[in-house]
């Protein structure tokens, strides 16, 4: 028996009639951003072990690394960045060369050659706009077809036109959204608000860096951790919410007699 602060209570396995009470895991990542893509990979790795997994829902959130970024068409990334970080070409080819190392140890194969910055604010728009016509399924495979396209094949997401074909190849038209839809979405204002609120929801939590992690709002991880981490991040948030059932001890009968 073991003696808890409340009293002498033995903890169950398991609650003893209610079912398991789901958990909640935000992330807030930008499609801009190389070890979103890794930490999403770790991630997805330690969920998929995850003996409760079922019962745990991921939503992804949006956040903006450059806003000041103009939309439009993108420019070579190598660019972009060393004038945003005041850096020279090299410095950041090596930064490249270390962040495409490890992301091939996750199974990704970056090409910085070829990597076009944009502004994401449209390409977070298209991923709202997938919860909105395919729940989560529909986010994995357009977010996966976003970072793909952007760190594996060097498409320009910010051209007329391409976040309506990448809706196309993710599959929005079996939810019954077709180009002209999603072209007429992306031309509006749908899904704008949306985005702005999770922008707004991570300043309040001071969030400075993707990806981040939160569970319940009560536990989180920042960075493209281990997917060791990332389990142990699932396991705090599961034992919070669903805690052990307790029973008082006392004098039992037992096969061994009383």
């Amino acid at each position: 028996m073991t003696t808890s602060p409340a009293g002498p209570f033995t903890p169950l396995a398991a609650p003893l009639s209610a079912p398991p009470r789901r958990i909640r895991v935000d992330v807030w990542s930008d499609v801009a951003c190389p070890w979103c893509f890794i930490g999403k990979r770790r991630f997805a790795a330690a969920l998929a072990r995850f003996p409760h997994r079922e019962h745990v829902e991921v939503v992804w959130r949006s956040y903006q690394l450059s806003p000041e970024t103009p939309a439009g068409s993108g420019r070579p990334e190598v660019d972009a960045l060393a004038e945003m970080k005041g850096l020279d070409r090299g410095q950041v080819q090596q930064m490249f060369a270390h962040v495409t190392a490890v992301a091939a140890t996750d199974g990704l194969r970056y090409d910085f050659d070829r990597t076009l910055a944009f502004n994401t604010f449209d390409a977070h728009r298209l991923l709202h706009l997938a919860a909105q016509a395919g729940g989560a399924p529909l986010v994995e495979a357009t977010m996966e077809a976003l970072f793909t396209a952007h760190f594996e094949q060097g498409a320009d997401l910010g051209a007329e036109g391409a976040l309506v074909a990448l809706a196309g190849r993710a599959g929005f038209a079996a939810h019954g959204w077709d180009a002209d839809r999603v072209a007429a979405a992306l031309a509006g204002d749908d899904a704008a608000d949306a985005v702005r609120a999770d922008l707004a929801e991570a300043r309040a939590l001071g969030v400075t860096g993707v990806p981040f992690f939160v569970v319940d709002r009560r536990y989180a991880v920042s960075g493209a951790q281990p997917a060791e981490v990332f389990t142990q991040l699932l396991d705090a948030g599961w034992r919070e919410a669903n805690p052990p059932a307790a029973v008082a001890g006392g004098d039992v009968c037992g096969p061994d007699g009383c």
